[in-house]
């Protein structure tokens, strides 16, 4: 069982990224409050859970909660400012979104960019450790995933639909062949296997 909070003093956003080690889209972002006390067996770090789950707890989640939105920061945005501050910006976005006003944040990772004057906390890991990580978590990975699957639409030479991004061998393969479409990081190298740590 995940922690319920990592404070009670405030009212407190988990919030978490997706998208960080692609190739191509966006990366999207989202902040989840829950009641106080919540608990629920299953919700867990997204890369833990199969898509069906995933999109199973994202229905529960957005019930439950008594706040969440999900942010993102385009292509073109991630090569002008780099990946660590458009993951920032995204969850800045997402928090700008919310329509309950956290007092104090929680993030997945080791570092962050304040957001206005909130306290937060860095927490490695987080996401596999608080319940409103992990529902952020779900959220930013659902979400993207639903957006690169619209983009396959478009572009289905580059198997979007499978790999939402990630440098798989048939996107490295298919960037090689194709060239890069307008929603590719053009920053990131497309000639050598990105590392996928990132979910």
């Amino acid at each position: 069982m995940l922690y319920s909070a990592f404070q009670n003093k405030h009212i407190e956003a988990g919030c978490d990224e997706a998208g960080r080690g692609c190739l191509a889209g966006p990366v999207f972002a989202a902040a989840v409050i829950f009641p106080p006390d919540f608990k629920y067996v299953g919700i867990d770090d997204s890369k833990k859970l199969t898509s069906s789950q995933r999109y199973a707890l994202r229905e529960l989640i957005q019930k439950e909660a008594i706040a969440y939105a999900v942010g993102q920061v385009d292509a073109e945005e991630i090569d002008e400012i780099n990946i660590l501050n458009a993951s920032f910006l995204a969850m800045h976005r997402a928090l700008d979104l919310m329509a309950v006003s956290p007092g104090f944040l929680i993030i997945d990772g080791n570092r962050f960019k304040p957001y206005r004057s909130l306290p937060h906390e860095c927490i490695v890991q987080g996401d596999g450790k608080y319940l409103s990580i992990a529902a952020a978590s779900i959220l930013a990975k659902t979400y993207r995933d639903d957006y690169m699957a619209n983009l396959a639409i478009q572009y289905p030479q580059y198997d979007w639909q499978n790999n939402k991004g990630y440098a798989t061998l048939k996107h490295r393969m298919a960037v090689t062949e194709h060239g890069l479409s307008p929603y590719h990081r053009k920053t990131f190298r497309t000639n050598a296997l990105q590392l996928e740590i990132f979910s």
